[in-house]
């Protein structure tokens, strides 16, 4: 498929395959400590808004996404700080982004260690969105 003719396929899911639902599936069953305590506030709705927790996206299954806000919350491990790794989540974020869907990263410790902090960030993002959206 030719890059413009994916960049055509809209929603929520954006083409993903049933392989990519499939490991989306594997993965919301072996989700990590810090995956869970996030999700543990998203789920509630804050500001009325549906998170979805590994949600299938085109090649990609995100972590954390808002549709409505097309916002992506990506949550690393450790092994996110390897070169090659890094390089990849590059790559990750831009191909997310062609589809005008945002990125941002908070790391396991982040999570786990500063959790008040990381909601409030969130918080933040999502009420500067939710002001400059037109949704």
């Amino acid at each position: 498929m030719e890059e413009l003719d994916y960049l055509k396929i809209e929603g929520m899911f954006a083409g993903a395959t049933a392989e990519v639902r499939k490991f989306a599936m594997r993965l919301r069953a072996n989700t990590t400590d810090s995956e869970d305590k996030l999700w543990g506030y998203l789920k509630t709705k804050p500001q009325g808004l549906k998170f979805r927790r590994q949600h299938p996206f085109n090649l990609f299954v995100l972590d954390i996404y808002c549709h409505k806000l097309r916002l992506v919350i990506e949550i690393d491990g450790g092994y996110h700080f390897t070169r090659l790794q890094q390089e990849k989540d590059r790559n990750r974020t831009l191909g997310i982004s062609k589809y005008k869907v945002d990125v941002i990263r908070f790391t396991n410790m982040e999570v786990i260690d500063d959790y008040e902090s990381t909601i409030e960030k969130i918080d933040s993002i999502v009420k500067e969105r939710l002001k400059t959206s037109t949704l």
